[in-house]
């Protein structure tokens, strides 16, 4: 019940991150799939990304991690019909604006 809880705060998250950043169109069940692809390549590769790119991320202080994560986002979008992303920046945007709502998402739920 809880993993159910959860996959629906993200496709929340996905579709208020949409609906805030220009550029960014999905459906209501591209959400839905998206989240789930979008947790299973934040738990795969993510990681994997984050070892390789180690020194630049040391060397950038962590900002590279957000180039990372505009990458996994453009991943998402390819492999879900109906997430369309516009650009790189459109999927920097999207990936800083979702960080922020999943994070006000978490902190009212431990609230």
């Amino acid at each position: 019940m809880k993993l159910l809880f959860k996959w629906l705060i993200a496709a929340l998250a996905i579709l208020i991150a949409a609906y805030v950043v220009p550029g960014v169109t999905i459906t209501a069940t591209g959400a839905f799939v998206a989240a789930v692809v979008l947790g299973a390549l934040n738990l795969f590769i993510r990681p994997i990304l984050l070892i390789l790119t180690l020194p630049i991320t040391i060397i950038t202080l962590g900002a590279f991690s957000l180039v990372i994560n505009a990458l996994l986002v453009l991943l998402t979008a390819f492999l879900v019909p109906g997430f369309a992303i516009a650009g790189f920046w459109t999927a920097l945007f999207f990936a800083l604006v979702l960080a922020v709502v999943n994070w006000v998402f978490d902190f009212w739920s431990h609230v």
